[in-house]
């Protein structure tokens, strides 16, 4: 049975893109995937089924790779839902193109796997970016909604920890506009008490 034609992989700005899962812990009030089905370079994000290894491979033949900067493992779902094809296309990427990898991700991955999964990103991962989104935890609840409820602000903060120890760059980001200085601020304070870097991204309709 042949399936039917996928957005895989999208560019957007100077990075290439990978979607691999409409899979998401989170039900986050403010997800673009609400009110659109698509990025302004792609098609639509829905993916028909989990794509595997295989078919992520033969989309990389369909791009020029010296164009991009940047491979950034960001679709419609939460990457790390799909570890075991997010890691082995990230070994591809390197063997065969040596670009910088980032993945975009709730930070929730650990409790997904119920485990650590952050020592699997050692020597493939450049970045990993965390949505830090509040600096409270009642608020994250409230805004984010995991289906794991009450830990996963703590987790979420473990998580961006752990990455650390074996990812050269964490970023933790929140959206402007949708904060007080004095959160921002206090979001700063966590960044640095985890040794990330914290970034304010552009808020998006």
């Amino acid at each position: 049975m042949k399936h039917k034609a996928m957005t895989i992989l999208y560019e957007y700005g100077r990075n290439l893109y990978v979607n691999l899962t409409n899979q998401c812990p989170c039900a986050c009030t403010f997800c673009l995937r609400q009110t659109r089905d698509r990025m302004e370079n792609s098609d639509s994000l829905w993916l028909s089924h989990t794509p595997s290894f295989d078919e992520v491979k033969a989309e990389f033949e369909k791009f020029h790779m010296e164009k991009y900067e940047e491979v950034v493992f960001c679709g419609f779902g939460e990457p790390t839902e799909a570890l075991d094809v997010l890691l082995e296309t990230a070994r591809f990427i390197k063997k065969h193109f040596g670009k910088k990898i980032r993945i975009n991700t709730n930070g929730l991955g650990n409790l997904i796997h119920g485990k650590d999964i952050t020592p699997s990103f050692e020597g493939l991962i450049d970045t990993v970016s965390v949505s830090l989104n509040t600096p409270n935890p009642e608020k994250y609840i409230r805004l984010v909604r995991p289906k794991f409820g009450e830990p996963s602000f703590d987790a979420m903060l473990s998580f961006a920890r752990s990455a650390k120890k074996y990812v050269p760059k964490v970023v933790m980001t929140t959206v402007a506009t949708t904060l007080t200085e004095e959160e921002e601020q206090q979001c700063r304070d966590i960044c640095q008490s985890l040794g990330a870097i914290y970034r304010i991204r552009p808020w998006e309709d």
